[in-house]
């Protein structure tokens, strides 16, 4: 049976030792991190999950974070001591997955990475994510097809690929910068406020098919995110 990856990022070498232990007594493959940089470098191990303290020289965890899921789709769960309730929407909004709160149990550790990795193989295989499927609304990414309510809604080339990024990360925030970037590349003329427009004729033709959900969600100040409730 192939151990689960836990990539373990802080830069406190006591508190790496002592969960690093912890973990693999639990059976998992333990990778450590003492810094953000060194964290983007081992991610290329394909951990199953992150756990990712906030306060850090250099690289935080925040911006860590952001840059990981440039190309890192796994659970990210941020560890800090910042109780907050702006801390923890910024780790939401960078694409972290939880956020616990040093001090906290081993106890309750072991429970969020077991919750959350159960939640990882409970969702799509790779070999599935050809087809997307929330509630009515069905997206074929190969076929480049969008279906609501057993009706086909015609999208423009941007407005699908706007739709693919959004839903093939749920609940990952976005900003409008990253969505230009990623689809118009960073040479193209132009800004992101092309992104908003795009979003309006999107959320115009899916409310055509299936006027009581609301798939993109504007999360104010920092950009969009695809929600499934």
């Amino acid at each position: 049976m192939t151990q689960e990856r836990i990539l373990l990022v802080d830069d406190e070498e006591e508190i790496i030792a002592f969960m690093k232990d912890a973990l693999e007594r639990e059976g998992y493959q333990v990778f450590t991190a003492a810094n953000g940089r060194e964290a983007l470098e081992l991610s290329q191990l394909q951990p199953e999950l992150i756990l990712l303290d906030v306060m850090m020289p250099e690289l935080d965890g925040f911006e860590t974070c952001r840059r990981l899921r440039e190309f890192t789709q796994c659970p990210i769960v941020f560890l800090s001591a910042c109780q907050s309730e702006t801390d923890r929407i910024q780790g939401l909004a960078a694409g972290g997955d939880d956020y616990l709160l040093k001090p906290f149990s081993l106890a309750e550790l072991k429970a969020r990475i077991h919750a959350h990795l159960r939640r990882e193989k409970r969702g799509l295989t790779p070999q599935d994510q050809s087809v997307l499927r929330f509630h009515s609304l069905t997206i074929d990414c190969k076929g480049y097809t969008v279906n609501g309510n057993g009706q086909d809604i015609s999208l423009t080339n941007k407005e699908f690929k706007i739709v693919e990024l959004l839903a093939m990360h749920p609940g990952q925030v976005f900003t409008r910068e990253q969505i230009y970037e990623k689809l118009w590349g960073w040479d193209a003329e132009g800004d992101d406020a092309t992104v908003t427009e795009h979003i309006k004729k999107i959320r115009a033709k899916f409310a055509a098919c299936i006027p009581d959900r609301t798939y993109i969600q504007t999360v104010w100040g920092i950009g969009y995110k695809w929600e499934v409730k």
